[in-house]
């Protein structure tokens, strides 16, 4: 019985041996480049580090890294895969790029420094990481500044977007694509509904001095709180309202603090995907253009998966039992005027660029 089973184990490694060589020996499926190129996007499956190299049985040429503090299913962080796999099919496996999510490789004003020195390759960052290096894309993220989505889109996709991201020339990065992080609105214990009624709440900000001036326009106290302990401090009543977008207050579950919505729409942050200096030196122009191209397409690929990542969280809040109030355009007119001196303050010397948006269809 022994001898049987020893046997037996000797055929069965002989045939798995055989099965591993026979596979080995197999050339590499060539790739369509229209099942991966042109795939519309509802048909892009999740993706991770393991599915964006195209070219198996190429050795890269580059191998760039890719800093993401989202999680693996978060829309940037999915955009990011999407980029490394259009990458490495265009380039023909010639540039192979590795996301890092969960913030691994620091938070986004850590990566930004490794980004200027060449230790990272990618970044993808909020605007507001980045503003100090080019006081001028402050104008992109002026309260009340854009109409709605489409007036940003408008904005961003046009020459405005392009002389803001120019403007960054010499900071040791270079912005490839604008990425979409919704709208910021407020959220309150009580009910909220008009300008007037925001008189004298204590409402938690962000520790940005754009952010509280804000605030304090529309007659209210700007609290900075950590964004980790806000739910304690809706809880205990230490503010009476906060601001953020959809999927934070859903993540975060702001709703079983404050549980009325004010869809106010103050402020559309934008967020960038740059490329270092240093890595944009070695890779010359013919691998810069895959680069650029596949950017600009992750990027729409991104504003897709955020429409239905919020639209996912503002439903799961309704089921929640949330109460979204929504303000007249009269209303929102308020607001907005309540904030306009702010332009002046922050963007005085940027003005025309103010008007020119302000302008945009």
């Amino acid at each position: 019985m022994r001898k049987f089973w020893i046997l037996r184990r000797v055929l069965l490694a002989a045939a798995l041996t055989a099965g591993l060589s026979s596979c080995a020996a197999k050339q590499p499926a060539k790739v369509a480049p229209g099942a991966v190129d042109n795939m519309a996007y509802e048909d892009i499956p999740t993706l991770n580090n393991d599915q964006t190299v195209v070219y198996k049985d190429v050795t890269p040429d580059f191998v760039l890294t890719y800093a993401e503090n989202q999680t693996e299913d978060y829309p940037t962080t999915q955009a990011g895969y999407r980029f490394a796999q259009l990458v490495n099919l265009r380039s023909r496996g010639k540039i192979q790029v590795r996301l890092h999510a969960d913030a691994v490789l620091g938070d986004e004003a850590s990566t930004v420094k490794q980004l200027r020195i060449g230790g990272i390759d990618l970044v993808r960052v909020s605007m507001s990481t980045v503003v100090g290096y080019h006081p001028e894309s402050t104008v992109l993220m002026l309260p009340y500044i854009y109409r709605d989505s489409e007036h940003m889109w408008n904005v961003l996709d046009g020459e405005i977007g392009r002389e803001v991201a120019d403007g960054f020339t010499g900071m040791g990065f270079t912005p490839l694509a604008y990425f979409d992080a919704g709208v910021r609105n407020f959220y309150f214990r009580a009910p909220v509904h008009s300008a007037e009624e925001m008189q004298g709440l204590q409402i938690r900000v962000q520790p940005s001095g754009l952010m509280q001036d804000m605030v304090k326009s529309l007659g209210a106290s700007p609290v900075v709180v950590a964004y980790e302990n806000v739910y304690a401090a809706l809880d205990k009543g230490t503010v009476d309202g906060a601001e953020n977008n959809w999927s934070s207050y859903v993540a975060m579950r702001h709703y079983e603090t404050a549980p009325y919505f004010v869809e106010d729409e103050h402020m559309r942050v934008p967020e960038m995907l740059l490329l270092s200096d240093v890595a944009r030196g070695k890779l010359g122009e013919d691998h810069m253009k895959v680069i650029a191209q596949s950017a600009a397409d992750a990027g729409h690929y991104e504003r897709y998966l955020w429409k239905i990542y919020e639209e996912k969280s503002r439903q799961r809040a309704l089921n929640k039992g949330v109460t979204v109030i929504s303000l007249s355009e009269e209303e929102k007119g308020k607001f907005r005027d309540a904030v306009s001196p702010l332009y002046e303050k922050y963007c005085g010397d940027h003005m025309d660029l103010v008007n020119q948006i302000e302008q945009t269809p």
